[in-house]
């Protein structure tokens, strides 16, 4: 979704940290937001702090229930499964469109990425940051601008899971083994291969997602 509100706003501030508190599970999925405590939290007005739950409200990311209250949405296995589907046909069709268009100087960032992402694979968030470049470098090599577009919207999304997939060591080795046989499928020209591979790391991350989240017990009845 395009950010078309200035950055240094009020409105944007709040939008900011309370995203933040819901991608990081600070805010926990069920809870409800009581705006006279949440702005006296945030020492803000009920304005700005409105104008932030609605901005969240339309990018599914807080829930309007019909009495009228906000919450932070429950984990549902459904859509989380719905969601990293979708991604995984993007990611798909992205790294085969990749495979077209990758120039020598797109490999070569790729294999930059890749080595960055090794140096931190012991490291949760600084892994989990050089994937996320490295699937954005692809969809911009890919040069689909709507498949981007849906794209970033699902990756807005997907990233209230990845606290859930990225805290293991062993899926962090698996990923970027997966990130390194992909970017060799497209810098080899394999488009078939490239969109398997991307497929099937989706998906992975998806199982890895729900086992996560049933083991902690999480996943809405």
């Amino acid at each position: 979704m395009a950010d078309t509100q200035p950055r240094n706003t009020g409105a944007y501030l709040v939008y900011s940290e309370l995203k933040r508190r819901i991608l990081s599970l600070e805010l926990k999925p069920g809870e409800r937001i009581y705006e006279p405590a949440m702005a006296a939290a945030l020492q803000v007005s009920r304005t700005p702090l409105r104008e932030a739950i609605r901005r969240l409200i339309s990018e599914s990311l807080l829930e309007q229930q019909a009495t009228g209250g906000v919450v932070v949405p429950p984990l549902d296995e459904q859509v989380i499964s719905e969601l990293y589907d979708v991604r995984a046909a993007l990611e798909s069709l992205m790294a085969r469109e990749a495979c077209a268009r990758a120039t020598p100087a797109d490999i070569e960032e790729l294999h930059g990425i890749l080595e960055r992402n090794a140096a931190m694979v012991g490291f949760a968030e600084e892994a989990m940051k050089y994937g996320v470049t490295l699937h954005a470098a692809i969809a911009r090599i890919a040069g689909n601008s709507w498949a981007r577009r849906f794209h970033d919207q699902i990756s807005s999304q997907v990233e209230r899971y990845r606290h859930f997939t990225n805290n293991s060591p062993d899926r962090r080795e698996e990923a970027l083994a997966d990130h390194r046989v992909l970017v060799e499928a497209i810098a080899s020209k394999e488009p078939d291969k490239a969109a398997k591979i991307a497929f099937d790391h989706v998906i992975a991350a998806r199982d890895e997602t729900l086992r996560a989240i049933a083991g902690q017990g999480l996943v809405a009845e």
